[in-house]
């Protein structure tokens, strides 16, 4: 299925407003101890902040594909931004004053599913996180499990009771639990239906500056819903995997 072109070019400008901003929230300078934009190149690039940035994502992207194997989710794309900001460059050490710069990496996986089967869907998602929770060695991490909402919901989406959140509110459509927000596709509300949209188109890479990548690339939110039915997404929070402070000191996440 192909996107149309009014979908095409919002995409596309999302894409361009995301790279200038990264861009300027690298390069931008709130005093005169702010780093230059090369000095952000080099440190970003450096072997330490290279590796921190291989295991940061390798870790994130691991996360996705669990909800492949282990739930009834099919794991159709994975979305990679990445960007190195420097900090504010104050006088007085104060949040992002006390850094010369910090690399943050963000992963979403998206997932088609039968939307006939909703309520087992649900269900299996739920109990895989059951499953990991109680596990001697947890693995990387479903964050849902069951609890009395959770129940409520698969009965609700089983057509087995009523919407959770109560009478006359809008259909669920989002779980959030530690690190982790799923979201799926509205499929029992005929009208008005709120659906996953497309991720930001990516922007010009330049890395170690600013990084994006879609895997794999051709496929759309919209491709996995006409192939599957149904539409989840799993977003994770972004990951601040490498710092370099004022001193020289060195953070990573990993």
């Amino acid at each position: 299925m192909t996107l149309s072109r009014t979908s095409r070019a919002a995409r596309k400008i999302v894409a361009v407003v995301w790279a200038a901003g990264m861009l300027g929230v690298a390069s931008c300078s709130a005093g005169d101890n702010a780093i230059s934009l090369e000095e952000t190149r080099k440190l970003g690039g450096s072997t330490k902040a290279e590796q921190a940035r291989q295991n940061a994502e390798k870790h994130l992207v691991a996360i996705a594909h669990t909800y492949d194997k282990e739930t009834p989710l099919t794991l159709a794309l994975v979305t990679v931004k990445d960007y190195c900001a420097s900090g504010s460059g104050g006088a007085l050490p104060s949040g992002d004053d006390t850094y010369k710069i910090r690399c943050t990496v963000d992963v979403t996986g998206y997932y088609g599913a039968d939307r006939d089967r909703i309520g087992d869907v649900m269900d299996g998602v739920l109990s895989a996180g059951d499953r990991q929770a109680s596990a001697t060695t947890p693995g990387e991490g479903i964050d849902f499990g069951h609890d009395d909402y959770r129940n409520k919901l698969v009965a609700y989406y089983r057509g087995h009771g009523p919407n959770p959140s109560g009478p006359d509110t809008t259909e669920p459509m989002q779980l959030s639990d530690g690190s982790q927000t799923l979201e799926w596709d509205m499929v029992r509300t005929k009208q008005h239906q709120t659906l996953i949209e497309e991720p930001p188109a990516c922007g010009k890479p330049d890395p170690p500056v600013t990084r994006c990548s879609h895997k794999p690339e051709s496929d759309t939110v919209a491709g996995i819903r006409g192939k599957y039915g149904m539409v989840f997404k799993m977003s994770m929070t972004p990951v601040n995997y490498y710092q370099v402070y004022k001193d020289g000191k060195t953070y990573t996440n990993w």
